[in-house]
């Protein structure tokens, strides 16, 4: 009978309609988990992983990713550690798909300014790297003085050089906008 076959295409036509519905409903929560990702969390998702990051003005810097914080990731290269702020990076190459967001507030908080804080308490020799800079080159070698708000003061010394008055040639101002990597040194590195 023909009643049949109209009551098997409509139960099909459903069927199909239920099944599309869930689907559309599974890619919308998948479109809208994807959104809320911020880069940090995809970072965080890819440490250990070997890592090459790309700045704006062509230069790239390529280790392990060891630390990924609120606006800026270290990665650990063979001789050096060196920390790229998010806004001095043109793109990455290496990073998986997985993101793992930060249970902890105060790390969430703990950004730039912070770690270059770090740096000038324990008076570390390092070079700090422009955003915009050539794609070779050491930058500005020095020791933290101080950190500002939005800016680093930096005394220039060589490469091994304690921070003495008498060795310091200047002290450079950096603002965080301009700044594009800020690079460990040991002696005779450089």
């Amino acid at each position: 009978m023909r009643w049949d076959a109209l009551f098997g295409d409509m139960e099909a036509q459903f069927a199909e309609g239920a099944t599309l519905a869930v689907e559309t409903e599974i890619s919308e929560r998948a479109r809208v988990e994807a959104a809320s990702v911020v880069l940090a969390d995809r970072l965080r998702g890819g440490l250990g992983s070997q890592l090459a990051v790309h700045l704006l003005g062509g230069r790239t810097f390529e280790g392990v990713l060891s630390h990924a914080g609120a606006d800026a990731l270290v990665l650990d290269e063979a001789r050096h550690q060196v920390l790229i702020p998010y806004g001095a990076v043109a793109h990455y190459a290496g990073l998986g798909r997985i993101s793992l967001g930060e249970p902890s507030q105060v790390r969430r908080r703990i950004g730039l300014a912070h770690a270059l804080r770090s740096l000038a308490r324990d008076r570390a020799g390092l070079a700090l790297i422009p955003r915009h800079g050539p794609p070779h080159g050491s930058g500005l070698t020095g020791v933290i003085d101080r950190v500002g708000a939005d800016f680093v003061d930096l005394a220039l010394v060589g490469p091994g050089e304690a921070r003495r008055a008498s060795q310091v040639r200047q002290v450079a101002t950096v603002p965080f906008d301009s700044l594009g990597a800020v690079r460990s040194w040991h002696t005779g590195d450089m």
